[in-house]
Protein backbone atom coordinates (compact mmCIF):
# COMPACT_ATOMS: atom_id res chain seq x y z
CA UNK A 1 0.00 0.00 0.00
CA UNK A 2 2.87 2.33 0.81
CA UNK A 3 4.05 2.05 -2.81
CA UNK A 4 0.70 3.28 -4.16
CA UNK A 5 0.77 6.15 -1.70
CA UNK A 6 4.28 7.03 -2.86
CA UNK A 7 3.04 7.03 -6.46
CA UNK A 8 0.36 9.46 -5.36
CA UNK A 9 3.12 11.54 -3.70
CA UNK A 10 1.11 11.56 -0.49
CA UNK A 11 3.29 13.34 2.11
CA UNK A 12 4.43 11.21 5.07
CA UNK A 13 1.90 8.41 4.45
CA UNK A 14 4.22 5.92 2.65
CA UNK A 15 6.80 6.07 5.46
CA UNK A 16 4.06 5.75 8.10
CA UNK A 17 2.63 2.62 6.47
CA UNK A 18 6.11 1.15 6.04
CA UNK A 19 6.91 1.70 9.72
CA UNK A 20 3.62 0.10 10.73
CA UNK A 21 4.19 -2.84 8.37
CA UNK A 22 7.64 -3.49 9.86
CA UNK A 23 6.17 -3.41 13.37
CA UNK A 24 3.40 -5.85 12.45
CA UNK A 25 5.90 -8.15 10.74
CA UNK A 26 8.07 -8.18 13.88
CA UNK A 27 5.19 -9.21 16.19
CA UNK A 28 5.48 -12.56 17.93
CA UNK A 29 1.66 -12.88 17.80
CA UNK A 30 -0.69 -12.89 14.83
CA UNK A 31 -2.24 -9.45 14.33
CA UNK A 32 -5.68 -11.09 13.93
CA UNK A 33 -5.33 -12.60 17.39
CA UNK A 34 -4.39 -9.21 18.85
CA UNK A 35 -7.45 -7.62 17.26
CA UNK A 36 -9.83 -10.38 18.35
CA UNK A 37 -8.76 -9.92 21.97
CA UNK A 38 -8.65 -6.15 22.22
CA UNK A 39 -10.23 -4.59 19.15
CA UNK A 40 -8.94 -1.45 17.49
CA UNK A 41 -7.47 -0.10 20.74
CA UNK A 42 -5.13 -3.10 20.97
CA UNK A 43 -3.93 -2.45 17.40
CA UNK A 44 -2.99 1.10 18.40
CA UNK A 45 -0.58 -0.36 20.97
CA UNK A 46 1.59 -1.66 18.10
CA UNK A 47 4.48 0.79 17.48
CA UNK A 48 3.76 3.02 14.49
CA UNK A 49 0.04 2.18 14.35
CA UNK A 50 -2.23 5.17 14.93
CA UNK A 51 -5.97 5.60 14.57
CA UNK A 52 -5.97 5.73 10.75
CA UNK A 53 -3.78 2.68 10.17
CA UNK A 54 -5.62 0.78 12.94
CA UNK A 55 -8.88 1.37 11.02
CA UNK A 56 -7.22 0.09 7.85
CA UNK A 57 -6.00 -3.08 9.58
CA UNK A 58 -9.43 -3.62 11.09
CA UNK A 59 -11.10 -3.28 7.69
CA UNK A 60 -8.70 -5.80 6.16
CA UNK A 61 -9.19 -8.31 8.98
CA UNK A 62 -12.97 -8.06 8.70
CA UNK A 63 -13.39 -7.93 4.90
CA UNK A 64 -10.12 -9.14 3.37
CA UNK A 65 -9.71 -5.91 1.44
CA UNK A 66 -8.90 -2.21 1.89
CA UNK A 67 -11.27 0.25 0.20
CA UNK A 68 -8.68 3.01 -0.05
CA UNK A 69 -6.16 0.65 -1.68
CA UNK A 70 -8.78 -0.60 -4.15
CA UNK A 71 -9.49 3.00 -5.19
CA UNK A 72 -5.79 3.64 -5.72
CA UNK A 73 -5.44 0.47 -7.83
CA UNK A 74 -8.36 1.51 -10.03
CA UNK A 75 -6.86 4.97 -10.45
CA UNK A 76 -3.46 3.54 -11.47
CA UNK A 77 -4.15 -0.01 -12.81
CA UNK A 78 -0.56 -1.19 -13.19
CA UNK A 79 1.29 -4.50 -12.70
CA UNK A 80 3.22 -3.12 -9.77
CA UNK A 81 5.26 -6.21 -8.84
CA UNK A 82 6.74 -6.79 -12.29
CA UNK A 83 7.37 -3.12 -13.04
CA UNK A 84 9.13 -2.58 -9.70
CA UNK A 85 11.32 -5.61 -10.47
CA UNK A 86 12.98 -3.63 -13.28
CA UNK A 87 16.11 -1.89 -12.03
CA UNK A 88 15.71 1.89 -11.92
CA UNK A 89 11.90 1.78 -11.92
CA UNK A 90 10.33 3.13 -8.73
CA UNK A 91 6.82 4.20 -7.68
CA UNK A 92 7.08 7.77 -9.01
CA UNK A 93 8.54 6.51 -12.30
CA UNK A 94 5.65 4.07 -12.69
CA UNK A 95 3.14 6.88 -12.13
CA UNK A 96 4.85 9.09 -14.70
CA UNK A 97 4.94 6.27 -17.26
CA UNK A 98 1.23 5.65 -16.63
CA UNK A 99 0.27 9.32 -16.82
CA UNK A 100 2.29 10.05 -19.98
CA UNK A 101 2.30 6.75 -21.91
CA UNK A 102 -0.38 4.62 -20.21
CA UNK A 103 2.20 1.91 -19.46
CA UNK A 104 0.71 -0.68 -17.14
CA UNK A 105 2.87 -3.83 -17.53
CA UNK A 106 6.21 -5.18 -18.78
CA UNK A 107 4.96 -5.64 -22.34
CA UNK A 108 3.82 -2.00 -22.52
CA UNK A 109 7.14 -0.85 -21.05
CA UNK A 110 9.17 -2.89 -23.53
CA UNK A 111 7.16 -1.70 -26.53
CA UNK A 112 7.49 1.94 -25.48
CA UNK A 113 11.25 1.60 -24.94
CA UNK A 114 11.76 -0.17 -28.27
CA UNK A 115 9.72 2.57 -29.97
CA UNK A 116 12.03 5.16 -28.31
CA UNK A 117 9.11 6.87 -26.59
CA UNK A 118 10.50 6.83 -23.06
CA UNK A 119 13.62 8.88 -23.86
CA UNK A 120 11.35 11.76 -24.88
CA UNK A 121 9.94 12.14 -21.35
CA UNK A 122 11.35 14.91 -19.16
CA UNK A 123 13.09 12.72 -16.57
CA UNK A 124 14.48 10.14 -19.00
CA UNK A 125 17.01 9.88 -21.79
CA UNK A 126 18.48 7.43 -24.28
CA UNK A 127 20.74 5.81 -21.65
CA UNK A 128 17.92 5.29 -19.13
CA UNK A 129 15.77 3.85 -21.90
CA UNK A 130 18.48 1.30 -22.75
CA UNK A 131 18.88 0.47 -19.05
CA UNK A 132 15.13 -0.21 -18.86
CA UNK A 133 15.36 -2.66 -21.79
CA UNK A 134 18.27 -4.46 -20.10
CA UNK A 135 16.28 -4.56 -16.85
CA UNK A 136 13.24 -6.08 -18.60
CA UNK A 137 15.43 -8.79 -20.15
CA UNK A 138 16.89 -9.59 -16.72
CA UNK A 139 13.43 -9.85 -15.10
CA UNK A 140 12.24 -12.19 -17.84
CA UNK A 141 15.33 -14.40 -17.48
CA UNK A 142 14.49 -14.82 -13.79
CA UNK A 143 10.80 -15.64 -14.31
CA UNK A 144 9.59 -18.74 -12.50
CA UNK A 145 12.45 -18.78 -9.99
CA UNK A 146 12.13 -17.85 -6.31
CA UNK A 147 14.76 -16.51 -3.95
CA UNK A 148 16.10 -19.00 -1.42
CA UNK A 149 15.14 -16.52 1.32
CA UNK A 150 11.53 -16.41 0.08
CA UNK A 151 10.89 -20.10 -0.36
CA UNK A 152 12.90 -21.75 2.45
CA UNK A 153 10.84 -20.35 5.38
CA UNK A 154 7.63 -21.49 3.68
CA UNK A 155 8.92 -25.00 3.05
CA UNK A 156 10.34 -25.27 6.56
CA UNK A 157 6.86 -24.49 7.89
CA UNK A 158 5.35 -27.23 5.72
CA UNK A 159 8.07 -29.60 6.93
CA UNK A 160 7.26 -28.74 10.55
CA UNK A 161 3.58 -29.49 9.97
CA UNK A 162 4.38 -32.84 8.36
CA UNK A 163 6.75 -33.85 11.15
CA UNK A 164 3.98 -33.28 13.68
CA UNK A 165 1.89 -36.03 12.10
CA UNK A 166 2.02 -39.30 14.02
CA UNK A 167 2.06 -41.11 10.68
CA UNK A 168 5.36 -39.43 9.65
CA UNK A 169 8.52 -41.19 10.81
CA UNK A 170 10.94 -38.91 8.97
CA UNK A 171 10.71 -35.92 6.60
CA UNK A 172 13.38 -33.93 4.78
CA UNK A 173 13.80 -31.26 2.15
CA UNK A 174 15.48 -32.42 -1.06
CA UNK A 175 16.25 -30.85 -4.45
CA UNK A 176 18.00 -27.57 -5.13
CA UNK A 177 16.56 -26.19 -1.88
CA UNK A 178 18.60 -28.70 0.12
CA UNK A 179 21.67 -27.74 -1.92
CA UNK A 180 21.09 -24.10 -0.93
CA UNK A 181 20.82 -22.72 -4.46
CA UNK A 182 20.27 -18.95 -4.45
CA UNK A 183 17.13 -19.25 -6.61
CA UNK A 184 14.69 -22.17 -6.61
CA UNK A 185 12.22 -23.41 -9.23
CA UNK A 186 10.17 -25.72 -7.01
CA UNK A 187 10.54 -27.68 -3.79
CA UNK A 188 10.81 -31.38 -2.99
CA UNK A 189 9.97 -33.08 0.31
CA UNK A 190 10.62 -36.75 1.09
CA UNK A 191 8.79 -38.64 3.83
CA UNK A 192 8.92 -42.07 5.47
CA UNK A 193 5.48 -43.25 6.55
CA UNK A 194 3.64 -46.54 7.08
CA UNK A 195 0.36 -44.77 6.28
CA UNK A 196 1.13 -42.74 3.14
CA UNK A 197 -2.48 -42.00 2.21
CA UNK A 198 -3.03 -40.10 5.47
CA UNK A 199 0.10 -38.06 4.76
CA UNK A 200 -0.83 -37.12 1.19
CA UNK A 201 -4.40 -36.29 2.29
CA UNK A 202 -2.99 -33.95 4.93
CA UNK A 203 -0.52 -32.43 2.46
CA UNK A 204 -3.14 -31.49 -0.14
CA UNK A 205 -5.34 -29.95 2.58
CA UNK A 206 -2.68 -27.50 3.78
CA UNK A 207 -3.74 -23.82 3.85
CA UNK A 208 -2.66 -21.41 1.08
CA UNK A 209 -2.88 -24.05 -1.68
CA UNK A 210 -4.25 -22.70 -4.96
CA UNK A 211 -3.97 -25.87 -7.08
CA UNK A 212 -3.51 -29.60 -6.59
CA UNK A 213 -1.57 -30.88 -9.60
CA UNK A 214 -1.99 -34.49 -8.59
CA UNK A 215 -2.41 -36.90 -5.68
CA UNK A 216 -1.68 -40.60 -5.43
CA UNK A 217 -0.97 -42.95 -2.58
CA UNK A 218 2.74 -42.14 -2.38
CA UNK A 219 3.02 -38.85 -4.23
CA UNK A 220 1.30 -35.46 -4.35
CA UNK A 221 2.04 -32.13 -6.01
CA UNK A 222 0.58 -28.72 -5.14
CA UNK A 223 0.97 -25.05 -5.97
CA UNK A 224 0.98 -22.48 -3.16
CA UNK A 225 -0.50 -18.99 -3.28
CA UNK A 226 3.07 -17.65 -3.39
CA UNK A 227 3.35 -19.28 -6.83
CA UNK A 228 5.77 -22.15 -6.32
CA UNK A 229 5.14 -25.89 -6.54
CA UNK A 230 5.89 -28.49 -3.85
CA UNK A 231 6.28 -32.18 -4.67
CA UNK A 232 5.82 -34.71 -1.84
CA UNK A 233 7.08 -38.28 -2.14
CA UNK A 234 6.52 -41.08 0.39
CA UNK A 235 9.59 -43.33 0.36
CA UNK A 236 10.04 -46.84 1.78
CA UNK A 237 12.33 -46.75 4.80
CA UNK A 238 14.79 -49.17 3.23
CA UNK A 239 15.27 -46.84 0.20
CA UNK A 240 15.25 -43.48 1.98
CA UNK A 241 18.99 -42.76 1.73
CA UNK A 242 19.10 -43.60 -1.97
CA UNK A 243 16.01 -41.48 -2.64
CA UNK A 244 17.44 -38.54 -0.68
CA UNK A 245 20.68 -38.77 -2.65
CA UNK A 246 18.84 -39.03 -5.96
CA UNK A 247 16.26 -36.29 -5.41
CA UNK A 248 18.79 -33.88 -3.90
CA UNK A 249 20.74 -33.84 -7.16
CA UNK A 250 22.14 -32.02 -8.94
CA UNK A 251 21.49 -33.75 -12.26
CA UNK A 252 25.19 -33.47 -13.14
CA UNK A 253 26.27 -34.89 -9.77
CA UNK A 254 23.85 -37.81 -10.15
CA UNK A 255 25.15 -38.60 -13.63
CA UNK A 256 28.70 -38.70 -12.22
CA UNK A 257 27.76 -41.02 -9.33
CA UNK A 258 25.79 -43.34 -11.63
CA UNK A 259 28.79 -43.53 -13.96
CA UNK A 260 31.00 -44.62 -11.02
CA UNK A 261 28.40 -47.26 -10.13
CA UNK A 262 28.38 -48.61 -13.68
CA UNK A 263 32.20 -48.78 -13.69
CA UNK A 264 31.99 -50.92 -10.54
CA UNK A 265 29.40 -53.21 -12.08
CA UNK A 266 26.62 -51.66 -9.99
CA UNK A 267 23.33 -49.92 -10.64
CA UNK A 268 22.32 -46.75 -8.78
CA UNK A 269 18.82 -45.26 -8.76
CA UNK A 270 16.34 -43.73 -6.33
CA UNK A 271 15.59 -47.16 -4.83
CA UNK A 272 19.13 -48.13 -3.92
CA UNK A 273 22.55 -49.29 -5.07
CA UNK A 274 22.39 -52.79 -6.56
CA UNK A 275 24.72 -55.55 -7.73
CA UNK A 276 22.44 -57.48 -10.00
CA UNK A 277 19.25 -57.85 -7.97
CA UNK A 278 21.01 -57.62 -4.63
CA UNK A 279 20.64 -54.30 -2.82
CA UNK A 280 23.99 -53.39 -1.24
CA UNK A 281 23.19 -49.86 0.05
CA UNK A 282 19.98 -47.86 0.31
CA UNK A 283 18.77 -46.68 3.71
CA UNK A 284 21.55 -44.12 4.41
CA UNK A 285 23.14 -41.61 2.05
CA UNK A 286 26.53 -42.16 3.66
CA UNK A 287 26.33 -45.87 2.75
CA UNK A 288 25.69 -45.02 -0.90
CA UNK A 289 28.83 -42.87 -1.15
CA UNK A 290 30.92 -45.36 0.84
CA UNK A 291 29.93 -48.23 -1.45
CA UNK A 292 30.97 -46.10 -4.43
CA UNK A 293 34.40 -45.53 -2.87
CA UNK A 294 33.69 -41.91 -1.96
CA UNK A 295 33.66 -39.94 1.28
CA UNK A 296 30.29 -38.39 2.13
CA UNK A 297 29.64 -35.25 0.07
CA UNK A 298 27.64 -32.44 1.68
CA UNK A 299 24.51 -31.47 -0.33
CA UNK A 300 25.75 -27.93 -1.11
CA UNK A 301 28.77 -29.36 -2.98
CA UNK A 302 26.84 -31.70 -5.27
CA UNK A 303 27.22 -29.77 -8.51
CA UNK A 304 29.87 -31.89 -10.31
CA UNK A 305 32.43 -29.15 -9.75
CA UNK A 306 35.29 -31.31 -8.47
CA UNK A 307 33.57 -32.72 -5.39
CA UNK A 308 33.62 -36.29 -6.79
CA UNK A 309 37.39 -36.22 -7.29
CA UNK A 310 37.94 -34.69 -3.84
CA UNK A 311 35.68 -37.28 -2.20
CA UNK A 312 37.63 -40.07 -3.92
CA UNK A 313 40.95 -38.59 -2.70
CA UNK A 314 39.65 -38.33 0.85
CA UNK A 315 38.31 -41.89 0.82
CA UNK A 316 41.77 -43.04 -0.27
CA UNK A 317 43.35 -41.07 2.58
CA UNK A 318 44.94 -38.56 0.23
CA UNK A 319 45.06 -34.77 0.49
CA UNK A 320 43.50 -32.28 0.06
CA UNK A 321 40.16 -34.12 0.00
CA UNK A 322 36.88 -32.38 0.73
CA UNK A 323 36.69 -29.16 2.77
CA UNK A 324 35.26 -29.15 6.29
CA UNK A 325 32.47 -26.71 5.51
CA UNK A 326 31.48 -23.99 7.96
CA UNK A 327 28.16 -24.30 9.81
CA UNK A 328 25.74 -21.80 11.32
CA UNK A 329 27.20 -22.58 14.75
CA UNK A 330 30.66 -21.47 13.59
CA UNK A 331 29.54 -17.86 13.05
CA UNK A 332 30.51 -15.76 16.08
CA UNK A 333 29.42 -12.29 15.00
CA UNK A 334 28.14 -9.97 12.29
CA UNK A 335 30.01 -6.82 11.29
CA UNK A 336 27.63 -5.21 8.77
CA UNK A 337 24.67 -4.00 10.81
CA UNK A 338 22.85 -0.68 10.58
CA UNK A 339 21.19 1.18 13.45
CA UNK A 340 18.63 3.96 13.86
CA UNK A 341 21.51 6.41 13.41
CA UNK A 342 21.30 6.06 9.61
CA UNK A 343 17.59 5.41 9.29
CA UNK A 344 17.51 1.80 10.44
CA UNK A 345 14.70 0.91 12.82
CA UNK A 346 16.49 -0.27 15.96
CA UNK A 347 18.96 1.25 18.38
CA UNK A 348 22.52 0.02 18.76
CA UNK A 349 21.60 -1.57 22.08
CA UNK A 350 18.62 -3.39 20.55
CA UNK A 351 20.80 -4.72 17.74
CA UNK A 352 23.41 -5.82 20.28
CA UNK A 353 20.89 -7.64 22.48
CA UNK A 354 19.57 -9.54 19.46
CA UNK A 355 23.13 -10.52 18.52
CA UNK A 356 23.68 -11.77 22.08
CA UNK A 357 20.50 -13.85 21.88
CA UNK A 358 21.97 -15.53 18.80
CA UNK A 359 25.00 -16.54 20.83
CA UNK A 360 27.38 -14.11 19.13
CA UNK A 361 30.54 -12.76 20.77
CA UNK A 362 30.36 -9.44 18.91
CA UNK A 363 28.43 -7.23 16.55
CA UNK A 364 29.70 -4.50 14.26
CA UNK A 365 27.69 -1.32 13.74
CA UNK A 366 28.44 -0.06 10.24
CA UNK A 367 26.05 2.73 9.35
CA UNK A 368 26.10 4.47 5.97
CA UNK A 369 28.22 7.58 5.55
CA UNK A 370 27.49 11.03 4.29
CA UNK A 371 27.52 10.60 0.49
CA UNK A 372 24.46 8.35 0.75
CA UNK A 373 22.02 11.05 1.83
CA UNK A 374 18.97 8.94 1.02
CA UNK A 375 20.08 6.56 3.81
CA UNK A 376 20.77 9.42 6.26
CA UNK A 377 24.51 8.80 5.95
CA UNK A 378 26.66 9.95 8.87
CA UNK A 379 29.35 12.62 8.59
CA UNK A 380 32.61 12.75 10.54
CA UNK A 381 31.14 14.50 13.59
CA UNK A 382 28.23 12.05 13.81
CA UNK A 383 30.61 9.08 13.58
CA UNK A 384 32.61 10.46 16.51
CA UNK A 385 29.42 10.89 18.56
CA UNK A 386 28.36 7.37 17.67
CA UNK A 387 31.79 6.12 18.70
CA UNK A 388 31.30 7.61 22.16
CA UNK A 389 27.90 5.91 22.51
CA UNK A 390 29.38 2.52 21.57
CA UNK A 391 32.26 2.91 24.03
CA UNK A 392 29.75 3.75 26.75
CA UNK A 393 27.67 0.66 25.95
CA UNK A 394 30.75 -1.57 25.97
CA UNK A 395 31.72 -0.21 29.39
CA UNK A 396 28.26 -1.07 30.72
CA UNK A 397 28.47 -4.61 29.32
CA UNK A 398 31.76 -5.21 31.09
CA UNK A 399 30.55 -3.83 34.42
CA UNK A 400 27.26 -5.74 34.68
CA UNK A 401 26.02 -9.29 34.73
CA UNK A 402 22.30 -8.64 34.79
CA UNK A 403 19.51 -10.38 32.88
CA UNK A 404 19.45 -7.37 30.56
CA UNK A 405 23.02 -8.13 29.48
CA UNK A 406 23.26 -11.92 29.13
CA UNK A 407 26.90 -11.86 28.00
CA UNK A 408 29.23 -9.46 29.79
CA UNK A 409 32.08 -10.46 27.44
CA UNK A 410 30.08 -9.31 24.43
CA UNK A 411 31.53 -6.38 22.49
CA UNK A 412 30.18 -3.87 20.01
CA UNK A 413 32.71 -2.97 17.33
CA UNK A 414 32.38 0.41 15.69
CA UNK A 415 32.71 0.71 11.96
CA UNK A 416 30.96 2.33 9.04
CA UNK A 417 29.85 1.45 5.53
CA UNK A 418 31.61 4.19 3.64
CA UNK A 419 31.03 5.02 0.00
CA UNK A 420 33.53 4.37 -2.76
CA UNK A 421 33.30 7.48 -4.90
CA UNK A 422 33.75 7.51 -8.68
CA UNK A 423 37.50 7.98 -8.45
CA UNK A 424 37.93 5.27 -5.81
CA UNK A 425 38.32 7.66 -2.89
CA UNK A 426 36.29 7.29 0.33
CA UNK A 427 33.72 9.86 1.44
CA UNK A 428 35.01 10.06 5.04
CA UNK A 429 38.35 11.58 6.08
CA UNK A 430 41.14 9.10 6.82
CA UNK A 431 41.74 10.76 10.18
CA UNK A 432 38.26 9.62 11.27
CA UNK A 433 38.43 6.19 9.63
CA UNK A 434 41.57 5.47 11.68
CA UNK A 435 39.58 5.87 14.89
CA UNK A 436 37.11 3.10 13.99
CA UNK A 437 37.49 -0.61 14.75
CA UNK A 438 36.90 -1.47 11.10
CA UNK A 439 35.83 0.16 7.84
CA UNK A 440 33.53 -1.35 5.23
CA UNK A 441 33.50 0.35 1.83
CA UNK A 442 31.01 -0.24 -0.94
CA UNK A 443 29.73 0.98 -4.30
CA UNK A 444 26.37 2.73 -3.97
CA UNK A 445 26.35 4.95 -7.06
CA UNK A 446 27.26 4.99 -10.77
CA UNK A 447 27.10 1.20 -11.06
CA UNK A 448 27.28 1.04 -14.86
CA UNK A 449 30.86 2.23 -15.21
CA UNK A 450 32.96 0.62 -17.97
CA UNK A 451 34.78 -2.53 -16.86
CA UNK A 452 38.31 -1.10 -16.62
CA UNK A 453 37.13 2.04 -14.83
CA UNK A 454 35.03 0.11 -12.27
CA UNK A 455 37.89 -2.31 -11.60
CA UNK A 456 40.32 0.56 -11.03
CA UNK A 457 37.77 2.30 -8.76
CA UNK A 458 37.37 -0.70 -6.44
CA UNK A 459 41.08 -1.49 -6.34
CA UNK A 460 41.93 2.09 -5.38
CA UNK A 461 39.50 1.80 -2.44
CA UNK A 462 41.17 -1.45 -1.35
CA UNK A 463 44.54 0.29 -1.43
CA UNK A 464 43.34 2.74 1.24
CA UNK A 465 45.01 1.36 4.41
CA UNK A 466 41.90 2.16 6.47
CA UNK A 467 39.54 0.05 4.36
CA UNK A 468 39.13 -3.47 5.76
CA UNK A 469 36.12 -4.93 3.96
CA UNK A 470 34.43 -4.47 0.56
CA UNK A 471 30.66 -4.85 0.91
CA UNK A 472 28.53 -6.72 -1.67
CA UNK A 473 31.59 -6.77 -3.96
CA UNK A 474 29.93 -7.32 -7.35
CA UNK A 475 26.78 -5.26 -6.75
CA UNK A 476 24.25 -7.76 -8.02
CA UNK A 477 20.65 -7.92 -6.83
CA UNK A 478 19.10 -11.28 -7.63
CA UNK A 479 16.37 -11.20 -10.28
CA UNK A 480 16.79 -7.45 -10.61
CA UNK A 481 20.35 -6.33 -11.34
CA UNK A 482 23.39 -7.98 -12.88
CA UNK A 483 26.90 -7.69 -11.45
CA UNK A 484 29.06 -4.69 -12.20
CA UNK A 485 31.25 -4.91 -15.27
CA UNK A 486 34.48 -5.70 -13.41
CA UNK A 487 37.65 -7.80 -13.81
CA UNK A 488 37.16 -10.04 -10.79
CA UNK A 489 40.55 -11.70 -11.17
CA UNK A 490 42.20 -8.31 -10.74
CA UNK A 491 39.97 -7.60 -7.74
CA UNK A 492 41.03 -10.90 -6.13
CA UNK A 493 44.73 -10.25 -6.70
CA UNK A 494 44.39 -6.76 -5.23
CA UNK A 495 42.47 -8.12 -2.23
CA UNK A 496 45.27 -10.61 -1.57
CA UNK A 497 47.96 -7.94 -1.90
CA UNK A 498 46.18 -5.44 0.35
CA UNK A 499 44.74 -8.05 2.78
CA UNK A 500 41.27 -6.67 2.06
CA UNK A 501 38.34 -8.85 3.17
CA UNK A 502 35.55 -9.55 0.70
CA UNK A 503 32.01 -9.71 2.02
CA UNK A 504 29.55 -12.52 1.44
CA UNK A 505 26.38 -10.49 1.84
CA UNK A 506 23.73 -12.79 3.35
CA UNK A 507 20.75 -10.65 2.37
CA UNK A 508 18.62 -13.10 0.33
CA UNK A 509 18.24 -10.70 -2.58
CA UNK A 510 22.02 -10.21 -2.85
CA UNK A 511 23.99 -13.32 -1.81
CA UNK A 512 27.02 -11.49 -3.11
CA UNK A 513 29.66 -12.98 -3.49
CA UNK A 514 28.21 -15.84 -5.52
CA UNK A 515 29.43 -19.36 -4.90
CA UNK A 516 31.94 -19.60 -7.77
CA UNK A 517 33.58 -16.33 -6.69
CA UNK A 518 33.78 -17.53 -3.08
CA UNK A 519 35.67 -20.57 -4.25
CA UNK A 520 38.00 -18.45 -6.39
CA UNK A 521 38.71 -16.21 -3.40
CA UNK A 522 39.34 -19.22 -1.15
CA UNK A 523 41.76 -20.73 -3.65
CA UNK A 524 43.77 -17.48 -3.73
CA UNK A 525 43.84 -17.19 0.05
CA UNK A 526 41.60 -14.09 0.14
CA UNK A 527 39.73 -13.83 3.45
CA UNK A 528 35.98 -13.32 3.51
CA UNK A 529 33.27 -12.38 5.99
CA UNK A 530 29.57 -13.30 6.05
CA UNK A 531 27.46 -10.27 6.97
CA UNK A 532 23.71 -9.75 7.02
CA UNK A 533 23.63 -6.04 6.10
CA UNK A 534 20.80 -5.81 8.66
CA UNK A 535 18.73 -2.63 8.89
CA UNK A 536 16.60 -4.01 11.75
CA UNK A 537 17.19 -6.64 14.39
CA UNK A 538 15.06 -9.39 12.81
CA UNK A 539 17.28 -9.33 9.74
CA UNK A 540 20.19 -10.66 11.78
CA UNK A 541 18.50 -14.01 11.25
CA UNK A 542 19.29 -14.10 7.52
CA UNK A 543 22.88 -15.14 8.34
CA UNK A 544 21.94 -18.74 7.46
CA UNK A 545 21.53 -17.80 3.80
CA UNK A 546 25.08 -16.43 3.73
CA UNK A 547 26.28 -19.65 5.35
CA UNK A 548 24.53 -21.64 2.61
CA UNK A 549 26.34 -19.51 0.03
CA UNK A 550 29.71 -19.92 1.75
CA UNK A 551 29.25 -23.70 1.93
CA UNK A 552 28.44 -23.81 -1.78
CA UNK A 553 31.74 -21.97 -2.29
CA UNK A 554 33.66 -24.65 -0.33
CA UNK A 555 34.43 -22.20 2.52
CA UNK A 556 35.89 -23.35 5.83
CA UNK A 557 36.28 -21.59 9.20
CA UNK A 558 39.80 -20.47 8.29
CA UNK A 559 38.41 -18.60 5.26
CA UNK A 560 35.66 -16.64 7.08
CA UNK A 561 36.89 -14.11 9.65
CA UNK A 562 33.63 -13.87 11.61
CA UNK A 563 34.02 -17.55 12.44
CA UNK A 564 37.02 -16.44 14.50
CA UNK A 565 36.88 -15.48 18.20
CA UNK A 566 36.87 -11.78 19.05
CA UNK A 567 40.53 -11.46 19.99
CA UNK A 568 41.76 -13.12 16.78
CA UNK A 569 39.35 -11.02 14.70
CA UNK A 570 40.49 -7.72 16.25
CA UNK A 571 44.16 -8.65 15.80
CA UNK A 572 43.55 -9.44 12.13
CA UNK A 573 41.67 -6.17 11.55
CA UNK A 574 44.42 -4.14 13.23
CA UNK A 575 47.04 -5.74 10.99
Amino acid sequence: MGVFLEMEETPFKPAAYERAALSVEALDKDVAEIFSRGGRQSLKQIPGVGEGIAKTIEEYLKTGQITYLSRLKKKIPVDLDNLLAVEGIGPKTIKELWDKLRIKNLDDLEKAAEAKKIRKLANFGEKSEQNILQGIEFVRRSHGRFLLGEILPEIEQVLTELRRLEQVEKADIAGSLRRGKETIGDADILVISKNPQKVTDFFVSLPDIVKIWGQGTTKASIRTKQGFDIDLRIIPKKSYGAALQYFTGSKEHNIATRKIAIEKGLKLNEYGLFRGKKMIASSQEQDIYKALGLSYIEPELREDQGEIESAFQQFQGKLPGLPKLITNKDVLGDLHCHSHWDGGRDSILEMARTAMSLGYQYIGIADHTKFLRIEHGLDEKQLLRQNREIKSLNSKFQSTNSKQIPNSNFQILHGCEANILNDGSIDIKDSILKKLDFVIAGIHSNMKMPRAQMTKRIIKAMENPNVDIISHPTGRILQKRDEYEVDFEQILRAARTTSTILEINASPDRLDLKDVNIRRAKNLGVKMIINTDSHRKEQLGVMKFGVFQARRGWAEKKDIINCWPLEKLITFLKQ
